[in-house]
């Protein structure tokens, strides 16, 4: 057994939310659908994407980071500075491995299927690894911008795998200098795009004599690995042994032990027996928590059957004082399960925290905002105003999640909580929706985020948007420890709610934003830890007694909490360079045109404390009525249409067909802080890009 290979699916995504067609000249329709595609060219401009490393070759040259994607895929989010080692206890890893990778997560600036394959579960899990069976699996930077910044690691996998992977290993492992090499070139490669290290499964026979070769690339890339990146994690599979022979052990022995020696863990095969996690934490005594037993949730082999059943797995391991590692948490979506995607995942997650239980405390430092983006939505909204209504998918989008409890009650008597991207979001593409009944004088709490937020002497400001109707009252419940350890409960509501909530009452101004209210207070907490953020639901005080419940509906846009010293405001227009490269521009039907150009940024003298990781962008006065990609669709209708959201200082323009009426496009970049705020459009940088000129391919460069 290993870690399975499932099928690739290959998959041509049409969006509205990106064009991803190419402009074939010359042609009919006819012909260009059997014309095969041109082989890809990673050195060549296009719509960026991240892709694996296939040969020895390719990685000892380097060559990668000649690609023009390179830019694109560097992660842009950092682990929080307090997440170093991993903690001494049962760890929870997960693995990767949907439809063989690289599917809708591969387009680095997103694509319009917003029923992509997601994970929001953040909260339950130590490591994720990113697998597919490439030679040297890279993960794409949504998959590391949204782990990190729910405080979890990522790993990318070096795979070898049957005749072809023991040719591999022969080159990899010629000569100990060659194995050196080579590792270095994985460790380069980890810190340039921002991950944190490596899974390495070697899966065909290892010529016995190369044997020390091997353990070599394992030591000196957990070495090279902790040098260049702190906090860094390379793991072994169970798979080959120091004998050389494929075979699984299933169980830490004398078999794979001298591998588990020089690295930080091992991630053992998945068909072992109910007493091998016993067994295995005795022979890694104080390390046993580096030992991750594997558990597939197909089932195949697997303790307990998997699936459904995954937790039976879990709770023994638990138990067994071993960390667990899933493999393919992707089977939820990958066979459909019942009713639907998001339902049967929280529902499958809610399984592992009964058996594991939450590891990942979230806010622990200001400032903290959530909008409660899952990274795939149906429109996209600024501040209550609907920027656009495509439907897209962007993990790196996604924002700290909340930890939410699954209810599979009866609806008709439950209050149903979730994350709806179908309904109306205060920012991005998120809401928490809350529908139900109240009875009468009764309200309905549950939680939203477990923090450790150690506060100090300064004032805070909290803040948070609610669309609702007038019936349905949305508060927070904030609860802190004290100094002397005791607990304090406050409540943020509407002013006229007083008396229901007599001490625990935390007034609150209010202003109205497009259809949206934002209740904010300050307060100062010095010395208490806040614990807990809950959403109270409640209802008027005026329901008649002969009623006694009332249906409620109410939505939640975001949360924020901010220290009220800050005041440093975004840097100007003037601050910056923006610069737009690889401009083509491709004549079409009537006078129209299709440009493509990479758009680039950067401050002026940029400041330590002036480090941003979004950017939405804009294109101002595109009058075509061909380009109906992201339609601003609220009146007063603006000349500025948004394209698309950009988490490096990079954003490429993709087949944008233009009018013939139209002479130059400006292009626009918002700018947007961790605390949620963005730049005004009116003083974003910008550049102008001629539009006028019918050449077939023409570079040049426009600065502001």
């Amino acid at each position: 057994m290993s870690l399975s290979q499932k099928p690739f699916y290959f998959s041509v995504i049409s969006s509205k939310l990106l064009s991803l067609s190419f402009v074939v000249m010359s042609i009919s329709k006819d012909e260009a659908m059997l014309a095969p595609p041109p082989p890809f060219d990673p050195t060549k401009p296009s719509t960026p994407i991240s892709f694996p490393i296939k040969t020895l070759q390719d990685l000892a040259s380097r060559s990668y980071f000649d690609s023009f994607h390179f830019p694109f895929n560097r992660s842009s989010v950092s682990l929080p500075q307090n997440i170093g080692t991993l903690p001494d206890r049962s760890r929870l890893l997960v693995c990767h491995d949907m439809k063989g990778g690289y599917v809708d997560d591969k387009w680095v600036q997103g694509c319009g299927n917003n029923k992509g394959f997601a994970i929001w579960n953040w909260y339950l899990m130590d490591v994720f690894v990113y697998f597919a069976h490439s030679l040297v699996t890279l993960p794409p930077p949504c998959w590391t911008n949204t782990a990190h910044r729910h405080g979890v690691k990522v790993l990318g996998t070096f795979i070898t795998e049957w005749d072809e992977g023991k040719a591999t290993c022969k080159e990899l492992l010629a000569t100990k200098e060659s194995a050196q090499m080579y590792a270095e070139r994985l460790a380069e490669l980890a810190a340039a795009l921002g991950f944190d290290g490596w899974l390495i499964n070697i899966e065909n026979v290892i010529d016995k004599v190369q044997i020390p070769n091997l353990k070599t690339f394992v030591s000196h890339l957990t070495k090279v690995m902790h040098s260049s990146v702190p906090g860094s994690l390379v793991i072994w599979y169970d798979s080959v042994t120091v004998e050389g022979r494929l075979a699984w052990q299933d169980q830490l022995n004398e078999m794979n032990k001298p591998f588990f020696d020089i690295c930080d863990g091992i991630f053992m095969n998945y068909t072992w027996k109910e007493n091998y996690p016993k067994a295995s934490a005795k022979i890694a005594g104080e390390r046993k928590h580096d030992v991750y037993m594997g558990i597939d949730v197909f089932g195949r082999g697997t303790f307990g059957g998997g699936q459904w059943k995954a937790n039976v797995a879990l709770d023994l391991l638990k138990s067994s004082d071993v960390s667990a590692a899933l493999f393919a948490p992707g089977w939820v979506y990958e066979t459909n399960q019942p009713p639907d995607y998001h339902t049967a995942q929280n529902k499958w997650w809610s399984l592992v925290e009964k058996s594991w239980g939450i590891v990942q405390t979230y806010p622990q430092s200001l400032p903290f905002y959530s909008d409660f983006n899952q990274g795939l939505g149906s429109h996209v909204s600024l501040q209550g105003q609907k920027l656009s209504d495509a439907p897209w998918y962007n993990i790196s989008c996604q924002s700290l999640q909340p930890l939410l409890e699954f209810n599979e009650g009866n609806k008709s008597e439950a209050m149903q909580v979730m994350v709806d991207g179908r309904e109306a979001s205060y920012n991005g593409g998120g809401n928490i929706s809350f529908k139900g009944t109240l009875k009468r004088n009764a309200h309905y709490t549950t939680r939203l985020f477990k923090p450790n937020l150690k506060l100090s002497g300064s004032h805070i400001s909290v803040s948070y948007s609610v669309k609702s109707d007038e019936r349905s009252m949305l508060g927070l419940l904030l609860r802190f420890s004290t100094p002397s350890q005791e607990t304090k409960s406050l409540i943020m509501a509407p002013n006229e709610y007083m008396h229901r909530f007599g001490d625990m009452f935390l007034p609150c101004l209010r202003r109205t934003t497009s259809d949206w209210t934002v209740h904010e207070t300050n307060l100062l907490m010095d010395g208490h830890t806040l614990t807990e953020i809950s959403a109270l639901c409640y209802g008027p005080d005026d329901l008649a007694e002969e009623t006694n419940t009332k249906g409620y509906s109410a939505l939640l846009g975001h949360i924020s909490i901010k220290s009220q010293q800050k005041t440093k405001s975004f840097p100007p227009a003037s601050a910056w360079v923006v610069e737009a490269h690889n401009i083509e521009i491709v004549p079409g039907d009537s006078g129209s045109r299709t440009l493509n150009c990479k758009l680039q940024w950067r401050l002026k003298h940029p400041e330590e404390d002036s480090v941003f990781t979004r950017y939405n962008v804009y294109a101002e006065k595109l009058n075509s009525s061909d380009y109906k990609s992201r339609k601003v669709m609220e009146e007063p209708r603006s000349e500025k249409v948004f394209l698309g959201t950009a988490h490096v200082d990079a954003y490429y323009i993709s087949d944008m067909v233009v009018g013939p009426d139209v002479k130059k496009v400006r292009f626009v970049i918002q700018t947007w802080d961790e605390d949620g705020s963005w730049q005004e459009l009116e003083t974003s940088p910008s550049v102008l890009v001629e539009a006028e000129r019918l050449s077939s391919k023409l570079c040049c460069c426009g600065l502001i």
